[in-house]
Formats: C-alpha cells, structure tokens, sequence
C-alpha cells in the first residue's frame, strides 16, 4: 500500500516547467540568470570594443545607445537578480530546516513571470529595435517624441512582468523564513545569508512597487498619450528621476545583501571559526536596509534640488557607510587567527573584501555633494558602479556557486580550475575598471559613443578593453569548469567541506526531494557545527519519522506567465498600423491583450477552484532514500 496515494509524475522537458520544488526551480533561475548574464556580457564586450580607439565606427551611434541601454538593463534586472535567487532557492529552505518554501506555486509563478519578462525584453533586438534611452531610461529620453521605436515600450513592459516575478520571490522568502524555520531556530540563530535573504526580500517588498508605479506610468505616457512626464502637457521629468531612484538604490542593496550573506557563510567556514560579531553583522544588515531607502536623490544633486536637500542626501549617503564599514572588518576579525583554508570560493571572497571596500570609498567621494558636480556622468560614477555590483556583488556569486555547487548538484567544481578562473577575472576587473575613475576624473563622459584622440583617453580605453576580455575569459573558464563536472558520478559527502557548519551539510548531496527525513532540533547558532563538536554525527531530529506531505506539480504558473507575456505584446502593439485588416483588427482592439489576460485569468480561476491536495512520501519509501531531486 506504499504507492497507493496518487502522485503526479512527468519526465523531461514537462517536469522542468511544471516543478514547484524550490531545488529545481533554483536550477531553472541559474540557467535563465546564466542565459541573460552571456547576453549582458556580449553587449558589454561590443560596448568595449566600440570604445577601445578613439573615433571608431564598429557600432552606429544608435547602436551603442541601444547597447548601454540593454547592458545595463539586462545585467541588473535579468543577470545578476536570477543567480541570487538561484542560490536563494537552493540554500534557504535548507539553511532553516524547511522541507520547501512556504508557497511553492507562487515560487513557479516568480520564476516564469521574470523569464517571459526578460524574453519579451530582448525581443526588442529583432522585433523593430532595442531601448535607447539608457538603463535608467530617463525621460524626456525615454518619451515618443526622442524614442521613437517600441524599444522603450518592450522596456517598460519587459520589467513590469520581470518584476512582478522578483516581487512575488521576496513575500514567499519572507513568509518561508517566519513561519518555517526548525524547533529552537530563533531569529538570532538563524544563519547570515537567511538574515541577509530576509532583509534583501522586505526591500523587494518596499522597493518594487515604486519602479512598477513609474513603468506604467512611462508606458501611459507613450501607449495611451498621457502627460505624467510631459512638460509642454504639465508634466514633470524629474518626477521619473525621484519614482526609478526611490527604487534604484534601494536596488544597489536588494543585489549586494545577499552577496554579503555569501561571503559571511564562506569566510567562516574556511576559516573554521564562527562569524566574529554576529549580532552585530545582523543590526548592521538592517541599518543598511533601513537608510538604503533614504539616499535615492544622491543620484540628482545636480537637478537643482537646493543645497539643504543635498545636503542632507550626502549625509545620509555618508551615514550608510558606517555599517558596511561594521560588516568589513568583522569578515577580518573571523579570519584572524583562523584555520584558513584558500579554496576557489574563498579566494572569490578573499578577493571580495578589498574590491568592495574600494568601491565604497568612491562611493563616499560621490556622496559630497559639491564634489558631485565633477564627478556626475563621467566613467567616475562607471568604475564606482562596476565596482560595487561586479567587484562586490559577482565575485560574492562566484564565491556562493563555488561553495554550494556540490549541495545543489552532487558535484564539486575543479579547484584547479577555479583558481584559474579567480585569477583571469579579478585581475581583468581591475584591469577594466579601475582604469576608468581615472578617465572620468579627466574628463571622459559616460555614454558617448567615440571620442577625440590625443585628449589622453586612449590608451586607458585601450586597456580596459583589453581588461574586459580577460573577465570574458574567466567566465568561460567557469562554464568550462559547470560542464567537466557533469562528466564526474553524481553523489558527494553531505558535508563536502567537512567544516560546514549550518544545517544545509546536514543532508546528503543533493538533498532528496523532501530535504530532511526528520525536522532537525537547533540547539544554537551554527546548528550542525554545534552537534559536530557534541560529537554527534548528524542532527537531533525533531519529530518522529513519518509521511511527508508534498507539493504536486502545476503547468498553471507557466500559463498564467505565458497569458501575462502575449497580453504586454498586444499592448505594445495597440497604434501600430500593420497594412493588414486582419492584424490591424487584433491589436488596435485590444483582442491580443484580451486573449493574454483571458489565459491569466482562467489559470488563476482554476487555481482557486480545483483544491489541490497535494501527496505524501510513505516511511516505507523514506528507508530507501526517497526520490532524489
């Protein structure tokens, strides 16, 4: 009678976009982040061979708008976003004691709605034109009469859908880490990147609304002819400006938290030490949090705002300073004296340190006010930039998928290999990057196209293009490393590097489908390290063993994502005048729009009609290891 509950079971491709289990969906994010993250750098790679002599024509002047556009825009919303919720999605349910997240539908529901929203994104290459209007897409730019194109319209509506999917990942991370955190997990105990995912989730809360609120408002102004933004009508452009920035810094933090998680759980562990100021990485989190939502106009000192409003944005920028200062020298003091151990991950977050802290001292430059007026739009604010989003948030990444590759996929990646891959990237980084503060400081613009010769630039261009390839080629040395360690046997020790100390290396690698026979009992901070030295071999579990309930998978959520996508398409589309009665009659009435929403809308109705029991893993089937994921 084991196998007597019923089970949905599908294979292949139809397992893929049916899951609700969080370690697939988390794999599912890595290969979208990793599809985007390549497109992103292609385009950085053209914009960097534009610029590597002056007066070159490689690209049009429209071209390399399109392509800084696009950069910018794919590398925050669709590269980096989805690896973070990768690793979110692999390592949070276990780092808790959890059995999966606490809405595995909406989990579904998050990922498809950011795919098809970054698809119908770079649809805009072949479908007319991309967005031209910078990644920040500020208006009058970004309005009908200088964009001409739907460029601008795929960017508006692209992003609402994608951040629609990252908005409904933060309330399920949040709810999974109230309510489902293992017997004796306080809050104080739980691990940092869990705190880190916890704060990084209330800023997507807080955050995203606002960027919403402005695409459609922008997507009015140019679909509908609405005049928010529109000064002839009445409007406002600075209103843009308050409205992206109100989310855009925030942002800078929603993407660098969870890169500080990382490099918290990897320094100690290598370092065989417990976190040096726990309490004090946890309050200094939020703090950060907290005052990451009062700086947004430190990006418009020179909009005319008035010296008592810049002034105190700089002090606020200034301010937020002293708890990213608190996190950086407590990673120090846990190295001290520690057992240290330079594996790849730790070499990523080794090399992490000094990077950030770089990038947050021309931070605070940028943040006088005075001193703003010189810097702002030069390759200052560019190498600052990169240096906290490329040099802090993607060798954190780096240092996360290193560490947590052989928990996700039974497979440890080539230390060889990696080291290779460390050192080709960190050094091509520098090479890219801190060059440019340097051009910016004498005179370079950012988002010029080509330049004058003998003003200086030139041979700074030439090798932070030279630079730009070396970190190409530390990337493809990592995909190389991804694909030779599918050709090793799957299965690795569950505590791979024999000092793990939270209750991920509790589990076998991979985890099974149902991640813990047993709840776990937490006795402390760095729960599994601490029953290591009780001498235990595993965890004191919680509960007798027993049958576990489990999500069933659902098509509905890629459905609904699908509706959500054909709906922006035929919304586009709305004026446009196709020569063809047929066509003309489905978008100008709105028809494709129906048809999209109709799809949403009948999956949502059969969600909430069909109740959805789910099923059970029998104590007879958990003796035999369960089903692996």
């Amino acid at each position: 009678m084991a196998h007597a509950h019923s089970v949905k079971r599908y294979k292949g491709f139809m397992d893929w976009i049916t899951t609700v289990d969080h370690k697939k969906i988390a794999v599912l994010y890595l290969l979208a982040g990793g599809f985007f993250f390549g497109i992103g750098g292609i385009e950085a790679l053209l914009i960097r061979i534009q610029l590597a002599k002056p007066m070159n024509d490689f690209v049009t002047a429209q071209q390399f708008n399109e392509l800084i556009t696009m950069h910018g825009t794919t590398m925050i919303f669709l590269g980096v976003m989805p690896v973070i919720f990768a690793l979110m999605n692999a390592v949070i349910p276990l780092q808790i004691g959890a059995r999966d997240v606490a809405f595995p539908f909406l989990n579904s529901l998050g990922f498809w709605t950011f795919l098809f929203g970054g698809l119908l994104l770079n649809l805009s290459w072949v479908m007319g034109g991309a967005p031209d209007a910078g990644w920040t897409s500020y208006t009058p730019l970004s309005s009908s009469q200088f964009s001409a194109t739907h460029g601008v319209d795929f960017y508006t509506i692209g992003l609402q859908i994608a951040g629609l999917g990252t908005l409904i990942g933060g309330i399920n991370f949040l709810a999974t880490i109230i309510t489902m955190r293992a017997p004796g997990m306080s809050f104080m105990r739980m691990p940092m990147f869990t705190w880190t995912t916890f704060v990084t989730s209330a800023m997507i809360l807080f955050a995203f609304p606002a960027i919403t609120v402005g695409l459609v408002l922008l997507t009015f102004d140019r679909i509908l002819g609405a005049n928010f933004f529109n000064v002839e009508l009445g409007g406002n452009p600075v209103l843009w400006q308050h409205i992206f920035w109100i989310f855009g810094h925030p942002e800078v933090y929603i993407l660098i938290l969870p890169a500080f998680g990382v490099i918290s759980e990897v320094v100690s562990t290598f370092s065989r030490k417990r976190l040096f100021g726990y309490s004090s990485m946890v309050f200094a989190t939020i703090l950060i949090a907290f005052l990451g939502f009062m700086v947004w106009a430190h990006h418009m000192f020179t909009t005319g705002m008035g010296p008592i409003a810049n002034a105190l944005f700089s002090i606020a920028t200034m301010l937020i300073a002293v708890p990213t200062g608190i996190k950086i020298f407590n990673w120090l003091f846990t190295m001290w004296g520690g057992q240290i151990t330079f594996t790849t991950a730790n070499l990523f977050a080794a090399g992490f340190i000094p990077t950030f802290v770089m990038g947050g001292v021309t931070g605070v430059m940028l943040a006088s006010a005075p001193a703003d007026y010189q810097y702002h739009d030069t390759y200052f604010v560019v190498a600052h930039f990169h240096y906290v989003i490329v040099g802090g948030l993607v060798l954190g990444l780096f240092a996360g998928l290193h560490y947590w590759w052989p928990k996700m996929f039974g497979r440890v990646l080539s230390e060889r290999l990696g080291k290779w891959e460390f050192w080709t990237f960190i050094i091509g980084f520098h090479m890219t990057f801190f060059i440019q503060h340097f051009l910016g400081l004498i005179g370079m613009q950012r988002r010029v196209f080509t330049y004058l010769p003998n003003q200086g630039f030139d041979l700074m261009n030439l090798i932070s293009t030279i630079g730009a390839f070396l970190m190409g080629v530390g990337v493809l040395i990592f995909l190389a490393n991804v694909i030779l360690s599918f050709r090793e046997k799957k299965g690795v020790a569950g505590d791979v590097w024999e000092d793990g100390r939270t209750l991920e290396w509790a589990i076998p690698s991979p985890p099974p489908e149902y991640n813990f026979k047993q709840i776990p009992l937490v006795r402390g901070i760095d729960a599994f390290w601490k029953e290591k030295m009780a001498g235990h071999q595993e965890m004191t579990p919680a509960e007798p063993v027993g049958p576990i309930h489990m999500p069933s998978p659902t098509i509905l959520p890629f459905l609904m994502s699908v509706g959500l996508f054909i709906a922006g398409l035929g919304f586009m589309f709305t004026n446009d005048d196709f020569g063809n009665s047929f066509l003309n009659f489905m978008f100008n009435k709105y028809i494709v729009v129906a048809i999209g929403l109709g799809l949403t809308f009948l999956c949502m109705l059969l969600r909430s009609l069909y109740d959805d029991h789910g099923w059970h893993i029998e104590e007879e089937e958990l003796k035999d290891g369960g089903v692996q994921a």
